[in-house]
């Protein structure tokens, strides 16, 4: 089975500020522009009952759409950086949704994620960079920022054993906001039946 995680998707507008972030860090391997997205819970291997049965849980969240702002820049590994990632502006609707999902996976079995989280966009995959490099490149950057966009779904992605950094696959897609937007019934001018 591949690895499972749920994830935000970016669009293709804040993907293409992102692919102008890419070069000029020796030892960095860049990610593909379609496989850019915020991870919202890794799931890991699991069999397939208990990822059917993630599936059905996550469609009955029920949550708004919201927007998001990314923002900053920073790596990973600090004395041995080992990736380069955009950060997220602080958003409480993304906090709860992460939440939620994080206490459906536990219900379900899943031990507590064991980092905190902390939202971005992972963009390269480094191997050998230097500390002085690596901080060299993000100074440059450090005020990057997008417009903001709208959330409208989360997904539940898969990743075939690799490195790292894809292919990444849509296996599952769940909107948010859809309940509130469904037609309500209005049952007000509906007559009685009358008997004859």
């Amino acid at each position: 089975m591949p690895r499972l995680f749920t994830a935000l998707e970016i669009p293709r507008e804040a993907a293409l500020s992102l692919s102008l972030l890419r070069g000029g860090l020796p030892g960095a391997r860049w990610l593909s522009v379609e496989n850019y997205h915020i991870t919202l819970r890794f799931i890991g291997d699991i069999d397939g009952p208990t990822a059917d049965e993630l599936i059905g849980a996550f469609d009955r969240i029920d949550r708004q759409a919201f927007s998001l702002t990314l923002s900053g820049m920073g790596s990973f590994g600090s004395k041995k950086p080992h990736s380069i990632w955009a950060g997220v502006s602080p958003s409480a609707e993304l906090k709860a949704l992460q939440a939620e999902i994080e206490r459906i996976c536990q219900r379900h079995g899943l031990p507590p994620d064991p980092r905190r989280f902390s939202p971005h966009v992972t963009l390269a995959r480094l191997r050998n960079a230097r500390v002085g490099d690596v901080v060299s490149y993000l100074g440059g950057r450090g005020d990057f920022r997008t417009l903001p966009f709208d959330v409208g779904r989360f997904v539940v992605m898969s990743s075939r054993d690799s490195v790292g950094g894809g292919p990444y696959l849509v296996e599952e897609a769940y909107p948010l906001g859809w309940r509130n937007s469904l037609p309500s019934l209005d049952t007000s001018s509906v007559q009685p039946a009358r008997n004859n």
